[in-house]
């Protein structure tokens, strides 16, 4: 096998993301015979067939689908390599782009951004806040440089420092169920016929999962845990929020926790996250030290 190039690659991925070498040639702007002629070396080189040119649009051979698999790992990460000389040249980022999860308590880590940000005021915040799923689809999707959110730490992808555990309970107002307490502790199907305020997941792409829904149950669907915990004060609805966010309100008598053998809530671990698969640049490292040694941001059990 000899040798092929990131310039082949890079025709070979072009016409399998735009379905011909015509169209990979203009999004390239490189002529057709160019395209066509990399792409059959990279066949030669490689000594397998990538694509099957039998049809009206040229398809992936089984081998082809699984080699185009390496080969946009190594594009992305030549992308990323490209991305970080570039940093370092500049001496810093002009922006680092932060997605802040729902559940995340955001005073403190606003907080630490923003005594971070007033000491690299050559570098710009881009901040977003998303729900659910959103947090990781954007990270995964390059869009974000770190989160602060959960993750499955067991994802080679990622590398992260956990920040601690934050309790969800299931509250009410009081008065929602009118037979409760009752003798026995509440179950699923007995909050199938009211209203569960439930959190819009931000994920494009898939929901994630079904965090704490009752399936058949009435939805009262909100943006964020503030106008989730708003109608269930008022009474609209019932759902799980965080304990941080209710303490208050719970000792006051305003909410009744819901929480039972069968309702036992949930933990979730709140961690700053990053991929572990590109690299980053001097102020984004600066930053993922600075906020995985804040220890303001550390979160004291909520159980």
């Amino acid at each position: 096998m000899h040798e092929f190039t990131l310039q082949e690659l890079q025709c070979f991925d072009a016409v399998v993301a735009h379905g011909g070498f015509q169209a990979a040639a203009q999004a390239l702007h490189r002529t057709h015979p160019a395209v066509f002629a990399a792409v059959a070396k990279l066949e030669r080189q490689l000594g397998i067939a990538l694509l099957d040119r039998g049809g009206y649009r040229v398809r992936l051979t089984e081998a082809g689908r699984a080699f185009h698999q390496k080969a946009r790992a190594v594009l992305h990460e030549m992308q990323g390599l490209r991305r970080y000389a570039a940093q370092l040249a500049m001496g810093e980022e002009s922006e680092l782009r932060v997605v802040i999860g729902d559940f995340c308590p955001p005073a403190p880590a606003l907080a630490s951004l923003s005594r971070f940000f007033a000491a690299h005021s050559g570098t710009r915040l881009h901040l977003a806040v998303e729900a659910v799923g959103g947090p990781i689809e954007r990270l995964r999707d390059g869009e974000a440089d770190l989160i602060v959110h959960s993750v499955d730490r067991h994802d080679p992808r990622l590398e992260w420092t956990a920040l601690g555990k934050v309790a969800f309970l299931p509250v009410a107002a009081p008065g929602f169920l009118p037979s409760w307490p009752a003798k026995k502790a509440l179950r699923p199907e007995d909050l199938r016929g009211l209203t569960q305020a439930v959190l819009r997941d931000t994920a494009r792409s898939k929901p994630g999962p079904d965090h704490f829904m009752i399936a058949g149950a009435p939805q009262c669907t909100v943006p964020d845990l503030a106008i989730k915990k708003e109608v269930v004060l008022r009474g609209l609805a019932w759902g799980h929020l965080p304990r941080h966010l209710v303490d208050k309100e719970l000792r006051a008598g305003r909410l009744v926790s819901l929480a039972g053998r069968h309702l036992p809530g949930s933990v979730e671990e709140l961690v700053i996250a990053r991929r572990a698969d590109v690299p980053h640049g001097p102020v984004a490292e600066a930053l993922w030290r600075h906020l995985a040694t804040d220890s303001s941001l550390r979160i004291r059990s909520s159980r």
